[in-house]
């Protein structure tokens, strides 16, 4: 039986279209995972199939070698899911927000334990925000608002986490902070990304999407070739090794291939 979460020839149709197409995926526990593709890729779709927001039309995900079948507080004490948005019309402040992670780990209508203001003050701490603590929600920034979803999900204190899009609103500063703490945090990440050169710095292995289908897949420096980001993103591009690990870095050349 496999640990941790997998994906057997997973096909995901809606409205007629396919979306995802037979994809199948082994993720190393404790391992960082990038998802890589253009828009409409499937992206996604895929993360959602993984949590089992959504059903595969063919195929399985399974969680330790078992279907997704358990119920949704269940499968939430183990995996972690942050979204590209969110939004509340609840007066809600950060630390509020942040102790919705705890729901999973308390009983039916029993308040928090000493464990969940552990968790929370922690994920607060990690993720920057504890001097945020008792601010609005709807007073943060774009990016204050995706690491407060962040800091949600850490207090779920997850075996399993997936990302989609999780620095689209964050400066640089924060995008290098945030990745960096995915990959120093003892679970097994999914990063839908769209930056690849943030994707080779922090992912240990990459997979790459088009029109749904897996079209590579394997270690940043076998995966991000000039021929690759070519194919798939119809761009030219420069790709040569640098830091001291070789991890590869991309130079934009270009439209077309």
């Amino acid at each position: 039986m496999s640990a941790g979460l997998a994906a057997r020839s997973v096909r995901r149709v809606t409205g007629g279209k396919v979306i995802v197409d037979g994809v199948t995926l082994d993720l190393e526990p404790g391992s960082t995972t990038g998802l890589l593709g253009p828009n409409g890729a499937g992206k996604s779709t895929l993360l959602r199939l993984l949590c089992g927001v959504l059903a595969p039309t063919a195929g399985v995900v399974t969680l330790d070698g078992e279907p997704l079948g358990r119920s949704r507080r269940e499968l939430a004490r183990r995996l972690a899911v942050v979204a590209q948005q969110a939004e509340t019309q609840v007066e809600l402040t950060v630390s509020e927000v942040v102790r919705l992670g705890r729901v999973p780990h308390r009983k039916l209508l029993a308040g928090p334990t000493a464990r969940d203001e552990a968790a929370v003050a922690q994920a607060l701490e990690r993720t920057g925000l504890t001097g945020h603590a008792g601010q609005s929600w709807h007073t943060l920034s774009g990016g204050e608002r995706q690491r407060v979803q962040i800091a949600r999900a850490l207090a779920q204190e997850p075996e399993e986490l997936l990302l989609d899009e999780p620095t689209n609103h964050l400066d640089i500063q924060h995008q290098l902070e945030l990745l960096g703490l995915v990959v120093s945090l003892p679970v097994t990440a999914v990063i839908a990304l769209h930056d690849l050169n943030l994707a080779a710095m922090h992912c240990d292995r990459l997979v790459v999407l088009r029109a749904g289908k897996v079209v590579a897949t394997g270690r940043p420096e076998e995966v991000l070739t000039a021929e690759l980001i070519g194919e798939v993103y119809g761009v030219r591009a420069e790709v040569t090794p640098t830091g001291v690990d070789g991890r590869p870095h991309v130079r934009y050349l270009g439209v077309g291939r």
